[in-house]
Protein backbone atom coordinates (compact mmCIF):
# COMPACT_ATOMS: atom_id res chain seq x y z
CA UNK A 1 0.00 0.00 0.00
CA UNK A 2 1.37 3.38 -1.02
CA UNK A 3 1.70 5.73 1.90
CA UNK A 4 2.29 9.42 2.13
CA UNK A 5 5.89 10.31 2.91
CA UNK A 6 6.61 13.50 4.80
CA UNK A 7 10.29 12.82 5.48
CA UNK A 8 12.35 13.92 2.47
CA UNK A 9 15.05 11.41 3.36
CA UNK A 10 12.65 8.52 2.77
CA UNK A 11 11.95 9.51 -0.84
CA UNK A 12 13.68 7.89 -3.81
CA UNK A 13 16.47 10.04 -5.19
CA UNK A 14 15.62 10.22 -8.86
CA UNK A 15 18.17 11.75 -11.20
CA UNK A 16 15.87 12.56 -14.09
CA UNK A 17 12.46 14.26 -14.14
CA UNK A 18 10.62 10.95 -14.53
CA UNK A 19 7.87 12.13 -12.22
CA UNK A 20 6.59 14.46 -14.96
CA UNK A 21 5.40 11.32 -16.77
CA UNK A 22 2.74 11.13 -14.07
CA UNK A 23 1.10 14.17 -15.69
CA UNK A 24 0.38 12.26 -18.90
CA UNK A 25 -3.02 10.93 -17.70
CA UNK A 26 -4.05 14.54 -17.07
CA UNK A 27 -2.97 15.53 -20.59
CA UNK A 28 -4.79 12.65 -22.29
CA UNK A 29 -8.30 14.26 -22.27
CA UNK A 30 -6.89 17.19 -24.23
CA UNK A 31 -5.10 15.23 -26.94
CA UNK A 32 -6.97 17.10 -29.68
CA UNK A 33 -5.89 20.48 -28.34
CA UNK A 34 -2.32 19.21 -28.01
CA UNK A 35 -2.26 18.10 -31.66
CA UNK A 36 -3.64 21.47 -32.73
CA UNK A 37 -0.94 23.14 -30.62
CA UNK A 38 1.68 20.96 -32.29
CA UNK A 39 0.46 21.94 -35.76
CA UNK A 40 0.63 25.61 -34.81
CA UNK A 41 4.06 25.03 -33.28
CA UNK A 42 5.39 23.42 -36.45
CA UNK A 43 3.92 26.20 -38.59
CA UNK A 44 5.37 28.94 -36.37
CA UNK A 45 8.76 27.21 -36.23
CA UNK A 46 8.81 26.72 -39.98
CA UNK A 47 8.05 30.39 -40.55
CA UNK A 48 10.72 31.41 -38.06
CA UNK A 49 13.32 29.21 -39.73
CA UNK A 50 12.43 30.80 -43.07
CA UNK A 51 13.24 34.32 -41.81
CA UNK A 52 17.05 34.02 -42.23
CA UNK A 53 16.55 32.79 -45.81
CA UNK A 54 14.31 35.80 -46.48
CA UNK A 55 16.95 38.05 -44.92
CA UNK A 56 19.57 36.55 -47.23
CA UNK A 57 17.44 37.35 -50.26
CA UNK A 58 16.92 40.89 -48.99
CA UNK A 59 20.69 41.34 -48.70
CA UNK A 60 21.91 39.48 -51.79
CA UNK A 61 19.10 40.43 -54.18
CA UNK A 62 17.27 43.42 -52.77
CA UNK A 63 20.19 45.53 -51.56
CA UNK A 64 22.52 44.26 -54.27
CA UNK A 65 20.10 45.48 -56.99
CA UNK A 66 20.40 49.06 -55.67
CA UNK A 67 16.84 49.67 -56.94
CA UNK A 68 14.30 51.17 -54.54
CA UNK A 69 11.34 49.25 -55.94
CA UNK A 70 13.12 45.92 -55.65
CA UNK A 71 14.27 46.72 -52.13
CA UNK A 72 10.70 47.71 -51.15
CA UNK A 73 9.33 44.49 -52.61
CA UNK A 74 11.75 42.29 -50.69
CA UNK A 75 11.21 44.18 -47.45
CA UNK A 76 7.42 44.00 -47.88
CA UNK A 77 7.66 40.23 -48.29
CA UNK A 78 9.95 40.02 -45.27
CA UNK A 79 7.51 42.09 -43.17
CA UNK A 80 4.56 39.92 -44.25
CA UNK A 81 6.50 36.83 -43.23
CA UNK A 82 7.20 38.33 -39.79
CA UNK A 83 3.51 39.22 -39.24
CA UNK A 84 2.42 35.70 -40.21
CA UNK A 85 5.04 34.19 -37.92
CA UNK A 86 3.96 36.38 -34.99
CA UNK A 87 0.31 35.40 -35.50
CA UNK A 88 1.17 31.69 -35.55
CA UNK A 89 3.40 32.09 -32.47
CA UNK A 90 0.64 33.88 -30.56
CA UNK A 91 -1.91 31.16 -31.37
CA UNK A 92 0.61 28.48 -30.41
CA UNK A 93 1.31 30.15 -27.07
CA UNK A 94 -2.41 30.51 -26.34
CA UNK A 95 -3.17 26.87 -27.11
CA UNK A 96 -0.27 25.48 -25.09
CA UNK A 97 -0.99 27.83 -22.18
CA UNK A 98 -4.66 26.79 -22.26
CA UNK A 99 -3.65 23.14 -21.96
CA UNK A 100 -1.27 23.99 -19.13
CA UNK A 101 -3.90 25.89 -17.16
CA UNK A 102 -6.44 23.13 -17.74
CA UNK A 103 -4.05 20.39 -16.62
CA UNK A 104 -3.06 22.24 -13.45
CA UNK A 105 -6.71 22.87 -12.59
CA UNK A 106 -7.40 19.14 -13.04
CA UNK A 107 -4.35 18.15 -10.96
CA UNK A 108 -5.32 20.54 -8.17
CA UNK A 109 -8.91 19.26 -8.18
CA UNK A 110 -7.81 15.60 -8.27
CA UNK A 111 -5.38 16.05 -5.38
CA UNK A 112 -7.94 17.87 -3.24
CA UNK A 113 -10.68 15.35 -4.06
CA UNK A 114 -8.32 12.53 -3.05
CA UNK A 115 -7.06 14.20 0.14
CA UNK A 116 -10.54 15.16 1.37
CA UNK A 117 -11.42 11.46 1.28
CA UNK A 118 -8.42 10.35 3.33
CA UNK A 119 -8.95 8.81 6.75
CA UNK A 120 -8.30 10.31 10.16
CA UNK A 121 -4.95 8.50 10.42
CA UNK A 122 -3.65 10.47 7.44
CA UNK A 123 -4.55 13.80 9.02
CA UNK A 124 -3.20 12.66 12.38
CA UNK A 125 0.22 12.23 10.76
CA UNK A 126 0.10 15.02 8.15
CA UNK A 127 0.16 18.76 8.71
CA UNK A 128 -2.67 20.60 7.00
CA UNK A 129 -0.25 23.35 5.98
CA UNK A 130 1.85 20.76 4.16
CA UNK A 131 -1.15 19.73 2.08
CA UNK A 132 -2.08 23.36 1.40
CA UNK A 133 1.46 24.09 0.22
CA UNK A 134 1.29 21.24 -2.24
CA UNK A 135 -2.07 22.41 -3.53
CA UNK A 136 -0.79 25.96 -4.08
CA UNK A 137 2.98 26.37 -4.40
CA UNK A 138 3.61 23.00 -6.03
CA UNK A 139 0.76 23.25 -8.52
CA UNK A 140 2.02 26.73 -9.45
CA UNK A 141 5.38 25.21 -10.40
CA UNK A 142 3.67 22.50 -12.41
CA UNK A 143 1.61 25.23 -14.06
CA UNK A 144 4.80 27.00 -15.17
CA UNK A 145 6.17 23.93 -16.91
CA UNK A 146 2.87 22.85 -18.48
CA UNK A 147 1.98 26.36 -19.65
CA UNK A 148 4.25 29.08 -21.01
CA UNK A 149 7.45 27.20 -20.17
CA UNK A 150 6.24 24.15 -22.05
CA UNK A 151 5.50 26.35 -25.04
CA UNK A 152 9.05 27.71 -24.95
CA UNK A 153 10.57 24.25 -24.52
CA UNK A 154 8.63 22.77 -27.45
CA UNK A 155 9.51 25.74 -29.64
CA UNK A 156 13.19 25.45 -28.78
CA UNK A 157 13.21 21.67 -29.25
CA UNK A 158 12.03 22.16 -32.84
CA UNK A 159 13.95 25.35 -33.50
CA UNK A 160 17.34 24.01 -32.34
CA UNK A 161 17.59 20.99 -34.67
CA UNK A 162 15.93 23.01 -37.44
CA UNK A 163 18.52 25.77 -37.07
CA UNK A 164 21.34 23.19 -37.04
CA UNK A 165 20.05 21.61 -40.27
CA UNK A 166 19.80 25.01 -41.93
CA UNK A 167 23.29 25.86 -40.70
CA UNK A 168 24.54 22.71 -42.40
CA UNK A 169 22.75 23.66 -45.62
CA UNK A 170 24.12 27.20 -45.44
CA UNK A 171 27.75 26.23 -44.74
CA UNK A 172 28.78 22.72 -43.79
CA UNK A 173 32.28 23.72 -42.68
CA UNK A 174 31.06 26.28 -40.14
CA UNK A 175 28.32 23.90 -39.04
CA UNK A 176 30.97 21.31 -38.19
CA UNK A 177 32.57 23.72 -35.75
CA UNK A 178 29.23 24.20 -33.94
CA UNK A 179 28.64 20.44 -33.64
CA UNK A 180 32.02 20.07 -31.97
CA UNK A 181 31.02 22.70 -29.41
CA UNK A 182 27.63 21.11 -28.50
CA UNK A 183 29.01 18.65 -25.88
CA UNK A 184 30.59 21.60 -24.06
CA UNK A 185 27.07 22.97 -23.58
CA UNK A 186 25.26 19.75 -22.66
CA UNK A 187 27.74 18.52 -20.06
CA UNK A 188 27.25 21.35 -17.52
CA UNK A 189 23.49 21.32 -18.09
CA UNK A 190 23.17 17.64 -17.20
CA UNK A 191 25.68 17.72 -14.35
CA UNK A 192 24.45 20.85 -12.59
CA UNK A 193 20.80 20.11 -13.38
CA UNK A 194 20.81 17.16 -10.97
CA UNK A 195 21.84 19.41 -8.11
CA UNK A 196 19.18 21.95 -9.10
CA UNK A 197 16.50 19.28 -8.84
CA UNK A 198 17.57 18.21 -5.36
CA UNK A 199 17.65 21.79 -4.12
CA UNK A 200 14.30 22.54 -5.77
CA UNK A 201 12.68 19.69 -3.88
CA UNK A 202 14.25 20.89 -0.62
CA UNK A 203 13.06 24.43 -1.33
CA UNK A 204 9.46 23.26 -1.78
CA UNK A 205 9.68 21.32 1.48
CA UNK A 206 10.80 24.47 3.31
CA UNK A 207 7.94 26.46 1.73
CA UNK A 208 5.57 23.79 3.03
CA UNK A 209 7.03 24.25 6.52
CA UNK A 210 6.28 27.97 6.43
CA UNK A 211 2.77 27.33 5.16
CA UNK A 212 2.10 24.73 7.87
CA UNK A 213 3.29 26.98 10.66
CA UNK A 214 1.40 30.02 9.39
CA UNK A 215 -1.80 28.00 9.02
CA UNK A 216 -1.51 26.60 12.53
CA UNK A 217 -0.83 29.94 14.24
CA UNK A 218 -3.44 31.90 12.26
CA UNK A 219 -6.11 29.30 13.05
CA UNK A 220 -5.35 29.91 16.72
CA UNK A 221 -4.70 33.65 16.48
CA UNK A 222 -6.93 34.53 19.45
CA UNK A 223 -5.08 32.09 21.69
CA UNK A 224 -1.76 33.51 20.49
CA UNK A 225 -2.92 37.03 21.33
CA UNK A 226 -4.53 36.02 24.61
CA UNK A 227 -1.17 34.70 25.80
CA UNK A 228 0.66 37.71 24.27
CA UNK A 229 2.77 35.25 22.30
CA UNK A 230 2.77 37.25 19.06
CA UNK A 231 6.50 38.00 19.25
CA UNK A 232 7.49 34.43 20.08
CA UNK A 233 5.33 32.98 17.29
CA UNK A 234 6.56 35.58 14.82
CA UNK A 235 10.18 34.79 15.76
CA UNK A 236 9.58 31.08 15.15
CA UNK A 237 7.99 31.84 11.81
CA UNK A 238 10.91 34.09 10.86
CA UNK A 239 13.36 31.27 11.58
CA UNK A 240 11.41 28.94 9.30
CA UNK A 241 11.21 31.63 6.60
CA UNK A 242 14.97 32.23 6.83
CA UNK A 243 15.62 28.52 6.40
CA UNK A 244 13.36 28.55 3.34
CA UNK A 245 15.22 31.60 2.06
CA UNK A 246 18.63 29.95 2.52
CA UNK A 247 17.49 26.87 0.62
CA UNK A 248 16.02 28.97 -2.19
CA UNK A 249 19.22 31.03 -2.46
CA UNK A 250 21.30 27.86 -2.65
CA UNK A 251 19.08 26.67 -5.50
CA UNK A 252 19.28 30.04 -7.25
CA UNK A 253 23.06 30.10 -6.85
CA UNK A 254 23.43 26.73 -8.55
CA UNK A 255 21.04 27.73 -11.33
CA UNK A 256 22.98 30.95 -11.86
CA UNK A 257 26.23 29.01 -12.19
CA UNK A 258 24.56 26.67 -14.66
CA UNK A 259 23.25 29.61 -16.71
CA UNK A 260 26.64 31.38 -16.66
CA UNK A 261 28.58 28.32 -17.80
CA UNK A 262 26.05 27.42 -20.47
CA UNK A 263 25.66 30.89 -21.95
CA UNK A 264 29.42 31.41 -21.98
CA UNK A 265 29.85 28.16 -23.88
CA UNK A 266 26.99 28.88 -26.29
CA UNK A 267 27.72 32.46 -27.18
CA UNK A 268 31.48 32.02 -26.98
CA UNK A 269 31.20 29.25 -29.53
CA UNK A 270 28.87 31.28 -31.74
CA UNK A 271 31.26 34.24 -31.65
CA UNK A 272 34.10 32.00 -32.68
CA UNK A 273 32.10 30.52 -35.56
CA UNK A 274 30.95 33.96 -36.76
CA UNK A 275 34.57 35.12 -36.71
CA UNK A 276 35.46 32.18 -38.90
CA UNK A 277 32.56 33.01 -41.22
CA UNK A 278 33.69 36.62 -41.53
CA UNK A 279 37.10 35.40 -42.64
CA UNK A 280 35.36 33.24 -45.26
CA UNK A 281 33.51 36.32 -46.60
CA UNK A 282 36.75 38.24 -46.85
CA UNK A 283 38.27 35.28 -48.71
CA UNK A 284 35.37 35.31 -51.16
CA UNK A 285 34.16 31.82 -50.17
CA UNK A 286 30.62 32.95 -49.16
CA UNK A 287 28.43 36.04 -49.75
CA UNK A 288 27.32 38.64 -47.23
CA UNK A 289 23.78 37.26 -47.45
CA UNK A 290 25.00 33.75 -46.67
CA UNK A 291 26.95 35.07 -43.69
CA UNK A 292 23.89 36.98 -42.48
CA UNK A 293 21.77 33.85 -42.90
CA UNK A 294 24.33 31.78 -41.02
CA UNK A 295 24.57 34.33 -38.18
CA UNK A 296 20.78 34.39 -37.75
CA UNK A 297 20.58 30.59 -37.68
CA UNK A 298 23.45 30.53 -35.22
CA UNK A 299 21.59 33.02 -33.02
CA UNK A 300 18.45 30.90 -33.28
CA UNK A 301 20.43 27.84 -32.25
CA UNK A 302 22.10 29.70 -29.40
CA UNK A 303 18.83 31.17 -28.17
CA UNK A 304 17.15 27.76 -28.31
CA UNK A 305 20.02 26.13 -26.46
CA UNK A 306 19.94 28.89 -23.84
CA UNK A 307 16.17 28.56 -23.46
CA UNK A 308 16.41 24.79 -23.05
CA UNK A 309 19.14 25.31 -20.47
CA UNK A 310 17.05 27.76 -18.51
CA UNK A 311 13.91 25.67 -18.86
CA UNK A 312 15.81 22.58 -17.75
CA UNK A 313 16.06 24.24 -14.35
CA UNK A 314 12.30 24.87 -14.42
CA UNK A 315 11.73 21.26 -15.45
CA UNK A 316 13.80 20.12 -12.47
CA UNK A 317 11.76 22.31 -10.12
CA UNK A 318 8.47 21.16 -11.63
CA UNK A 319 9.65 17.57 -11.37
CA UNK A 320 10.22 17.96 -7.64
CA UNK A 321 6.82 19.61 -7.23
CA UNK A 322 5.15 16.86 -9.23
CA UNK A 323 6.73 14.23 -6.99
CA UNK A 324 5.15 15.90 -3.98
CA UNK A 325 1.73 16.03 -5.65
CA UNK A 326 1.91 12.43 -6.83
CA UNK A 327 2.75 11.37 -3.26
CA UNK A 328 -0.59 12.79 -2.20
CA UNK A 329 -2.42 11.16 -5.10
CA UNK A 330 -0.80 7.79 -4.32
CA UNK A 331 -1.54 7.95 -0.59
CA UNK A 332 -4.14 5.36 0.33
CA UNK A 333 -6.43 5.50 3.35
CA UNK A 334 -6.23 2.73 5.90
CA UNK A 335 -10.00 2.93 6.33
CA UNK A 336 -11.78 2.39 3.04
CA UNK A 337 -14.64 0.48 1.50
CA UNK A 338 -14.01 -3.24 0.86
CA UNK A 339 -14.07 -4.48 -2.74
CA UNK A 340 -17.61 -5.80 -2.27
CA UNK A 341 -19.14 -3.68 0.52
CA UNK A 342 -22.11 -5.08 2.39
CA UNK A 343 -25.17 -2.85 2.09
CA UNK A 344 -26.88 -1.61 5.22
CA UNK A 345 -30.59 -2.48 5.46
CA UNK A 346 -33.07 0.23 4.47
CA UNK A 347 -34.67 2.01 6.11
CA UNK A 348 -32.16 2.31 8.92
CA UNK A 349 -33.37 1.30 12.38
CA UNK A 350 -30.40 2.59 14.38
CA UNK A 351 -29.47 -0.62 16.22
CA UNK A 352 -25.83 -0.49 17.40
CA UNK A 353 -23.68 -3.24 18.87
CA UNK A 354 -20.13 -3.06 20.19
CA UNK A 355 -18.58 -6.55 20.39
CA UNK A 356 -15.43 -6.75 22.55
CA UNK A 357 -14.02 -3.63 20.88
CA UNK A 358 -10.38 -2.74 21.53
CA UNK A 359 -8.62 0.22 19.97
CA UNK A 360 -5.39 2.22 20.17
CA UNK A 361 -4.70 5.40 18.22
CA UNK A 362 -1.93 4.96 15.62
CA UNK A 363 0.10 7.75 17.22
CA UNK A 364 -0.16 6.05 20.64
CA UNK A 365 -0.14 2.31 19.92
CA UNK A 366 1.11 1.43 23.39
CA UNK A 367 -1.97 2.92 25.09
CA UNK A 368 -5.42 1.40 24.80
CA UNK A 369 -8.10 4.02 24.21
CA UNK A 370 -10.80 1.34 24.41
CA UNK A 371 -10.52 -2.17 25.78
CA UNK A 372 -13.13 -4.96 25.72
CA UNK A 373 -16.10 -2.67 25.05
CA UNK A 374 -19.31 -4.69 24.64
CA UNK A 375 -22.61 -2.84 24.45
CA UNK A 376 -25.99 -3.30 22.77
CA UNK A 377 -27.96 -0.15 21.95
CA UNK A 378 -31.56 -0.64 20.90
CA UNK A 379 -33.18 1.34 18.05
CA UNK A 380 -34.50 4.64 19.36
CA UNK A 381 -32.69 4.34 22.70
CA UNK A 382 -31.00 7.32 24.37
CA UNK A 383 -27.62 6.47 25.81
CA UNK A 384 -25.44 8.83 27.85
CA UNK A 385 -21.70 8.20 28.02
CA UNK A 386 -20.22 9.50 31.26
CA UNK A 387 -16.64 9.41 32.45
CA UNK A 388 -13.57 11.48 33.24
CA UNK A 389 -11.58 13.23 30.54
CA UNK A 390 -9.62 10.75 28.41
CA UNK A 391 -11.84 7.82 29.39
CA UNK A 392 -12.62 6.94 25.74
CA UNK A 393 -16.04 8.53 25.25
CA UNK A 394 -15.13 10.48 22.11
CA UNK A 395 -13.26 7.47 20.74
CA UNK A 396 -16.54 5.57 20.50
CA UNK A 397 -17.82 8.34 18.20
CA UNK A 398 -14.67 8.12 16.07
CA UNK A 399 -15.14 4.37 15.65
CA UNK A 400 -18.89 4.59 14.97
CA UNK A 401 -18.20 7.07 12.17
CA UNK A 402 -15.51 4.68 10.96
CA UNK A 403 -12.78 7.29 11.04
CA UNK A 404 -10.74 4.42 12.47
CA UNK A 405 -11.19 0.65 12.53
CA UNK A 406 -10.78 -1.17 15.85
CA UNK A 407 -7.82 -3.53 16.20
CA UNK A 408 -10.03 -5.92 18.18
CA UNK A 409 -13.68 -6.82 17.98
CA UNK A 410 -16.26 -5.23 15.72
CA UNK A 411 -19.07 -2.67 15.59
CA UNK A 412 -22.43 -3.46 13.99
CA UNK A 413 -25.12 -1.06 12.78
CA UNK A 414 -28.45 -2.71 12.00
CA UNK A 415 -26.71 -6.09 12.12
CA UNK A 416 -23.96 -5.21 9.62
CA UNK A 417 -20.29 -5.06 10.58
CA UNK A 418 -19.38 -1.51 9.56
CA UNK A 419 -15.88 -2.68 8.61
CA UNK A 420 -17.56 -4.59 5.77
CA UNK A 421 -19.66 -1.60 4.68
CA UNK A 422 -18.89 1.50 2.66
CA UNK A 423 -17.83 4.23 5.14
CA UNK A 424 -19.92 6.78 3.22
CA UNK A 425 -23.07 4.69 3.67
CA UNK A 426 -22.34 4.32 7.38
CA UNK A 427 -21.85 8.06 7.81
CA UNK A 428 -25.00 8.87 5.85
CA UNK A 429 -26.98 7.30 8.71
CA UNK A 430 -25.29 9.36 11.41
CA UNK A 431 -25.47 13.04 12.33
CA UNK A 432 -22.90 14.59 14.64
CA UNK A 433 -23.09 17.73 16.74
CA UNK A 434 -19.63 18.20 18.28
CA UNK A 435 -18.91 20.36 21.29
CA UNK A 436 -16.40 22.34 19.20
CA UNK A 437 -18.74 23.57 16.50
CA UNK A 438 -17.52 23.63 12.91
CA UNK A 439 -18.93 26.48 10.80
CA UNK A 440 -17.71 27.12 7.26
CA UNK A 441 -16.95 30.41 5.54
CA UNK A 442 -20.32 30.42 3.77
CA UNK A 443 -23.80 31.85 4.21
CA UNK A 444 -26.08 30.75 7.02
CA UNK A 445 -28.18 28.93 4.43
CA UNK A 446 -25.15 27.12 3.00
CA UNK A 447 -23.94 26.05 6.45
CA UNK A 448 -27.25 24.46 7.41
CA UNK A 449 -27.77 22.92 3.97
CA UNK A 450 -24.39 21.21 4.45
CA UNK A 451 -26.37 18.57 6.36
CA UNK A 452 -28.34 17.66 3.22
CA UNK A 453 -27.13 19.46 0.06
CA UNK A 454 -30.33 18.71 -1.85
CA UNK A 455 -32.64 20.27 0.73
CA UNK A 456 -35.00 23.07 -0.29
CA UNK A 457 -34.93 26.53 1.29
CA UNK A 458 -38.14 25.78 3.17
CA UNK A 459 -36.61 22.61 4.66
CA UNK A 460 -33.55 24.59 5.74
CA UNK A 461 -35.75 27.23 7.35
CA UNK A 462 -37.76 24.57 9.20
CA UNK A 463 -34.58 22.94 10.52
CA UNK A 464 -33.37 26.33 11.73
CA UNK A 465 -36.73 26.97 13.42
CA UNK A 466 -36.56 23.65 15.28
CA UNK A 467 -33.01 24.49 16.37
CA UNK A 468 -34.12 27.93 17.65
CA UNK A 469 -31.85 29.51 15.02
CA UNK A 470 -34.42 30.96 12.63
CA UNK A 471 -34.99 34.18 14.55
CA UNK A 472 -31.37 35.26 14.93
CA UNK A 473 -30.57 34.26 11.33
CA UNK A 474 -33.39 36.44 9.98
CA UNK A 475 -32.03 39.33 12.06
CA UNK A 476 -28.67 39.10 10.27
CA UNK A 477 -27.98 41.82 7.62
CA UNK A 478 -28.88 39.60 4.65
CA UNK A 479 -30.84 37.00 6.57
CA UNK A 480 -30.08 33.45 5.46
CA UNK A 481 -27.78 34.77 2.73
CA UNK A 482 -25.48 36.48 5.26
CA UNK A 483 -21.84 35.44 5.12
CA UNK A 484 -21.02 34.22 8.64
CA UNK A 485 -17.23 34.58 8.39
CA UNK A 486 -14.44 32.05 8.36
CA UNK A 487 -15.15 29.44 11.06
CA UNK A 488 -18.29 31.44 11.88
CA UNK A 489 -16.38 34.33 13.46
CA UNK A 490 -19.35 36.70 12.98
CA UNK A 491 -21.55 34.54 15.20
CA UNK A 492 -21.56 33.95 18.94
CA UNK A 493 -20.74 30.52 20.36
CA UNK A 494 -24.37 29.76 21.04
CA UNK A 495 -25.43 30.84 17.54
CA UNK A 496 -22.81 28.60 15.98
CA UNK A 497 -24.01 25.69 18.11
CA UNK A 498 -27.65 26.21 17.13
CA UNK A 499 -26.66 26.37 13.47
CA UNK A 500 -24.78 23.08 13.84
CA UNK A 501 -27.84 21.49 15.45
CA UNK A 502 -30.03 22.76 12.60
CA UNK A 503 -27.60 21.05 10.22
CA UNK A 504 -28.05 17.76 12.08
CA UNK A 505 -31.83 18.15 12.15
CA UNK A 506 -31.85 18.71 8.39
CA UNK A 507 -29.87 15.51 7.79
CA UNK A 508 -32.67 13.49 9.44
CA UNK A 509 -30.46 10.52 10.43
CA UNK A 510 -31.30 7.27 12.19
CA UNK A 511 -28.40 7.76 14.66
CA UNK A 512 -27.47 10.95 16.51
CA UNK A 513 -24.11 11.58 18.16
CA UNK A 514 -24.25 14.60 20.48
CA UNK A 515 -21.25 15.89 22.38
CA UNK A 516 -23.40 17.87 24.82
CA UNK A 517 -24.94 19.89 22.00
CA UNK A 518 -26.52 22.48 24.29
CA UNK A 519 -23.40 23.34 26.28
CA UNK A 520 -22.87 26.75 24.62
CA UNK A 521 -26.40 28.05 25.14
CA UNK A 522 -27.89 30.19 27.87
CA UNK A 523 -30.57 28.74 30.11
CA UNK A 524 -33.53 30.15 28.14
CA UNK A 525 -32.33 29.04 24.73
CA UNK A 526 -31.27 25.68 26.15
CA UNK A 527 -34.79 24.96 27.33
CA UNK A 528 -36.21 25.89 23.93
CA UNK A 529 -33.60 23.88 22.12
CA UNK A 530 -34.02 20.89 24.39
CA UNK A 531 -37.63 20.62 23.19
CA UNK A 532 -36.38 20.56 19.60
CA UNK A 533 -33.81 17.90 20.47
CA UNK A 534 -36.43 15.83 22.27
CA UNK A 535 -38.56 15.98 19.13
CA UNK A 536 -35.54 15.14 16.96
CA UNK A 537 -34.50 12.17 19.11
CA UNK A 538 -37.92 10.53 18.93
CA UNK A 539 -37.51 7.22 17.12
CA UNK A 540 -33.77 7.78 16.63
CA UNK A 541 -30.89 6.15 18.42
CA UNK A 542 -29.00 8.84 20.31
CA UNK A 543 -25.64 8.65 22.03
CA UNK A 544 -24.71 11.67 24.12
CA UNK A 545 -21.42 12.50 25.76
CA UNK A 546 -22.92 14.03 28.87
CA UNK A 547 -21.60 16.99 30.83
CA UNK A 548 -24.87 18.14 32.43
CA UNK A 549 -27.27 16.57 34.85
CA UNK A 550 -30.31 17.35 32.66
CA UNK A 551 -28.86 15.23 29.88
CA UNK A 552 -28.08 12.33 32.20
CA UNK A 553 -31.50 12.29 33.77
CA UNK A 554 -33.27 12.05 30.40
CA UNK A 555 -31.16 9.15 29.15
CA UNK A 556 -32.66 5.67 29.03
CA UNK A 557 -29.34 4.25 30.20
CA UNK A 558 -26.08 5.74 31.41
CA UNK A 559 -22.80 4.06 30.46
CA UNK A 560 -19.91 4.86 32.80
CA UNK A 561 -16.55 4.63 31.03
CA UNK A 562 -13.12 4.88 32.61
CA UNK A 563 -9.69 4.13 31.15
CA UNK A 564 -11.27 2.69 28.01
CA UNK A 565 -13.52 0.21 29.81
CA UNK A 566 -17.22 0.13 30.67
CA UNK A 567 -17.41 0.32 34.46
CA UNK A 568 -21.16 0.22 34.91
CA UNK A 569 -24.48 0.71 33.12
CA UNK A 570 -27.76 1.89 34.65
CA UNK A 571 -30.00 4.84 35.44
CA UNK A 572 -28.88 7.90 37.38
CA UNK A 573 -30.43 6.77 40.66
CA UNK A 574 -29.03 3.25 40.35
CA UNK A 575 -25.50 4.42 39.57
CA UNK A 576 -25.40 7.02 42.34
CA UNK A 577 -26.16 4.25 44.83
CA UNK A 578 -23.77 1.56 43.56
CA UNK A 579 -20.97 3.18 41.55
CA UNK A 580 -18.43 5.35 43.44
CA UNK A 581 -16.93 6.82 40.24
CA UNK A 582 -20.31 7.92 38.93
CA UNK A 583 -21.31 9.28 42.32
CA UNK A 584 -18.16 11.40 42.39
CA UNK A 585 -18.74 12.58 38.81
CA UNK A 586 -22.35 13.43 39.65
CA UNK A 587 -21.16 15.49 42.58
CA UNK A 588 -18.33 17.28 40.71
CA UNK A 589 -18.94 17.15 36.98
CA UNK A 590 -22.68 17.77 37.13
CA UNK A 591 -22.70 20.32 39.92
CA UNK A 592 -23.16 23.11 37.37
CA UNK A 593 -26.10 21.29 35.88
CA UNK A 594 -27.64 20.82 39.33
CA UNK A 595 -27.40 24.51 39.98
CA UNK A 596 -29.05 25.29 36.67
CA UNK A 597 -31.81 22.79 37.31
CA UNK A 598 -32.48 24.34 40.67
CA UNK A 599 -32.57 27.76 39.09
Amino acid sequence: MAEFEQDPRSRPKGRTPRSLVALLPFLKPYTGMLWLSLVELLAASGLMLSLPVAARFVIDHGLASKQGGTVNLYFAGFAALIVLFCAMAAVRMYLVSWVGERVVADVRSAVYRHVIGMDAMFFEETRTGEVLSRLTADTTLVQSITGTSLSMVLRSMIQLPGALVMLAITNLKLMGLIVILIPAVLLPVITIGRKVRQLSRASQDRIADTSAMASESLDAVQIVQAFTAETAVADRYTKVVELSYDTAIARTRVRSVMSFVTFCCVFGGITFVVWMGTRSVLAGEITYGELGQFVLYALFAATSAGTLTEMWGEVQRASGATERLIELLNAEPHVRAPENPQALPRPGRGAIRFENVGFSYPSRPERRALSGITLDIRPGERIAFVGPSGAGKSTTFQLLLRFYDPQQGRILIDGVDIAQADPREVRERIAVVPQETVIFGDSALGNIRFGRPGATDDEVHEAARLAVADEFIRDLPQGYDTYVGERGTRLSGGQRQRMAIARAILKNPSILLLDEATSSLDAENERLLQKALDHLMQGRTTIIIAHRLATVLKADRIVVINQGRIIDIGTHDELVQRDPLYARLAELQFVEGTGEEAA
